[in-house]
């Protein structure tokens, strides 16, 4: 009754706004002649090309209404959800700005100065960043003859503080064996970080996420992001899986709501909707054959790929490839000092890596 003829503007202003906000419906034909029309294809990243499912862009976009408040709800929401999925209590769950953010938190929490940090080369490398950060020094083990990590070289550097198992790996699309993963986790010195962003492409038999393993193994913590499969790339959200102790350790170091309202909201989504996840492995699973045999017909090889990215082995330097593609409007991924003769391609959809395809056999000519 106290609300002064300004603020009532204000407040029925806003309301008009929305009632003429379009919904995602009929946004979403818009937005794929958008990307139907682009000139480049953007096969760098690692991207879902599909994005988000559809319930997912309809609860972001109910999710704007709510915007002015924090989302402390929601994210309890979310956790008892990922809680549930993965048999654990939800005090052993922690949302992150992505998983990248679950990376930070590690790095910052189980490396420094005395406590270095084991990772892979070639691996994502960016909690290899986030240790030298923290005043950690970084060894980097190659990666074995099969691409997989070296799991007893790894364990046996003295004074580390963290392993990071990246798996299936990142840049190579390989996986480690589920026993040599195990041996690892048995033989580690100390706390171990396995990164599952790409968990939901795998298909092998041999490989198996280790979520189930942390109740007897305390020193083990597990990444996830909703980027890959779930399209979310944009959005940041990602969690953490671990011992409570483990949980804490993260969670004393990152700061306050750094979780968007938006994110939680398609990440809710997501998560009710399995057969987004579904579909997106049997579309990537049938482009990405497709792509591998015609770069087998053109006498390349390819690093076996449980991922929605390969790499090929181009034979020569790959740089001047990479370019040449650049210049021609294909985006493929940079060069990994580890494997300079090898380019990573992401997987898009078909039309795209048609466009791949005659642009590759154009270049390496």
């Amino acid at each position: 009754m106290n609300l002064s003829r300004r603020a009532f503007a204000r407040v029925a202003g806003a309301g008009a706004a929305a009632a003429v906000l379009p919904s995602i419906s009929a946004l979403r034909p818009l937005l794929a002649v958008k990307n139907a029309t682009s000139d480049i294809v953007r096969l760098s990243a690692n991207e879902n090309p599909y994005g988000p499912s559809a319930a997912a862009l309809d609860a972001m976009h109910a999710a704007f209404a709510q915007a002015w408040r924090y989302p402390d709800e929601a994210q309890e929401k979310l956790l008892d959800t990922i809680a549930k999925l993965h048999s654990v209590s939800r005090d052993q769950v922690l949302l992150g700005d992505g998983s990248s953010e679950i990376l930070k938190l590690a790095a910052a929490g189980f490396t420094g100065p005395s406590r270095k940090l084991v990772m892979a080369a070639p691996t994502f490398e960016a909690i290899g960043t986030y240790a030298r950060a923290a005043g950690a020094e970084v060894v980097s083990v190659p990666l074995d003859s099969a691409y997989g990590h070296d799991v007893a070289k790894m364990s046996s550097v003295a004074g580390t503080g963290l392993i990071y198992i990246c798996n299936p790996n990142n840049p190579t699309g390989s996986i480690t064996p589920r026993a040599a993963v195990r041996t690892l986790l048995s033989n580690a010195p100390g706390p171990i970080l396995v990164d599952e962003a790409y968990h939901h492409y795998a298909a092998s038999s041999d490989y198996e996420s280790v979520i189930p393993l942390i109740a007897s193994r305390p020193n083990l913590i597990v990444a996830r992001t909703f980027s890959k499969i779930y399209g979310m790339a944009g959005l940041r959200c990602g969690y953490a899986i671990g011992s409570r102790d483990a949980i804490r350790t993260l969670s004393a170091q990152q700061p306050w709501d750094s979780i968007n309202a938006i994110a939680i909201a398609a990440a809710q989504a997501s998560l009710n909707d399995p057969t987004h996840a579904a579909e997106g492995q049997k579309r990537n699973a049938a482009t990405k054959a497709n792509v591998v045999a015609s770069l087998k017909k053109l006498g390349f090889d390819i690093v076996p790929s449980e991922t929605n990215f390969i790499m090929i082995d181009v034979r020569r330097e790959v740089r001047p490839l990479i370019g040449a593609m650049r210049t021609r409007g294909v985006h493929v991924g940079r060069v990994f000092p580890a494997m300079p003769h090898h380019m990573r391609v992401t997987i898009g959809k078909p039309e795209q890596m048609e466009a791949f395809l005659r642009t590759f056999a154009e270049v390496v000519a």
